[in-house]
């Protein structure tokens, strides 16, 4: 592969936008991921060239060869991160070098090639300058799609020869209807998401494709979400379809579940962990099986459970159904240290907290 140099941007500006009084008729009634911006970041892979042809365009349709290899063998990864009006004005991201090490850490283990993280990191924010004012106002966010795809008209079984890097933008409310309430969540018995040595921890779509049918179980039971046991003794507690999870004791510490190849290492779940130290919080990181979540909200041990990931920020569990029944998490309610966590991860998110840690990433030229 030809060493990676400094990447430069061609900017074609969309010449059909959506009319401004479109955009804001439709930020009204923002959802998740329905609507989109003008814009999107592209750069193209290579093996003779390695990364090149960067360019900020048109959001509009990729040609897809019937034998592109993405179609047949999936090489695909993506990472989700948000862009913010902080309270001062500035338009910040949140530990977006977070997201640009654990991109190349999915490509890795997907045999794909690195990108250098400054050239995410240029996409990301170039796309954002040229769509700043996709991003709402109020507690709304601009939510950010960076993804790859293997590109190469082939149907052998290896690694593609040419790839494709994008960035796409979505303006965003609250991704549980509702705001953030309690959510249901039903434990999966039947299907499990991820096994070791397979691709739990890399952040591709083949991941979230195998997580639908346990999804569509919970919606079936009347759950938001759906929560995966292990796949080698389908005992301990991993995560969600697309979330992170904690557990509050009543002795006042958090336990979340041990990263090891088959969680997916949550940005979110990262920072709660150290802003809840930094609050004096004990907090471990260990296996924790479902028998012992059912025994300890049963016995009120367990006071508090959550999930979290970068749509849905925090988000408290309420109710655990599963085919044996259903239990209540302490009151029913989001409790007090999910709450507290929550508030301290939003408002420095939104240039409101203290951000001890430089976690907020300004984009300049806004």
């Amino acid at each position: 592969m030809p060493a990676s140099t400094a990447l430069t941007f061609d900017v074609k500006p969309n010449q059909k936008p959506l009319a401004e009084s479109d955009r804001l008729k439709a930020f009204e009634n923002l959802g998740f991921g329905t609507l989109f911006s003008d814009h999107m970041a592209v750069i193209r892979w290579t093996s003779e060239k390695g990364w090149h042809s960067g360019e900020i365009t048109a959001r509009a349709p990729f040609p897809i060869d019937p034998a592109s290899s993405v179609l047949h063998y999936a090489q695909e990864i993506f990472e989700g991160m948000k862009a913010y009006r902080a309270a001062d004005g500035r338009v910040v991201l949140f530990r977006p070098e977070e997201n640009a090490r654990r991109f190349n850490e999915s490509a890795r283990r997907m045999a794909m090639p690195e990108l250098p993280e400054q050239a995410f990191l240029d996409a990301v924010e170039k796309l954002v300058r040229i769509d700043a004012k996709w991003i709402p106002e109020g507690e709304g966010s601009l939510y950010l799609r960076p993804f790859m795809f293997a590109s190469e008209t082939f149907l052998g079984v290896r690694p593609s020869k040419e790839y494709i890097f994008c960035v796409i933008a979505s303006p965003v409310g609250p991704y549980f209807k509702g705001g953030a309430k309690p959510v249901k969540i039903w434990v999966s018995e039947n299907f499990t998401r991820a096994a070791l040595g397979g691709t739990g921890a890399a952040k591709c779509g083949g991941n979230y494709a195998a997580s639908l049918v346990a999804q569509a179980e919970a919606v079936e039971h009347g759950c938001d979400q759906v929560v995966f046991l292990d796949a080698a003794e389908h005992r301990w507690v991993e995560e969600l379809g697309g979330m992170n999870v904690f557990f509050v004791m009543d002795d006042g510490s958090v336990l979340t579940p041990p990263l090891g190849g088959t969680i997916l290492p949550g940005i979110t779940r990262k920072s709660l962990i150290q802003l809840a130290r930094d609050e004096g919080i004990v907090v471990e990181e260990k296996q924790y099986s479902f028998e012992e979540w059912r025994a300890d909200a049963a016995s009120g041990r367990l006071r508090e459970a959550f999930a979290c990931g970068t749509a849905a920020v925090v988000a408290g569990i309420g109710t655990v159904k599963f085919k044996g029944g259903e239990f209540q998490i302490g009151t029913g309610e989001t409790g007090p240290v999910t709450t507290k966590l929550r508030q301290a991860l939003v408002g420095i998110q939104r240039g409101q907290g203290n951000d001890q840690h430089g976690w907020l990433h300004p984009i300049e030229g806004i």
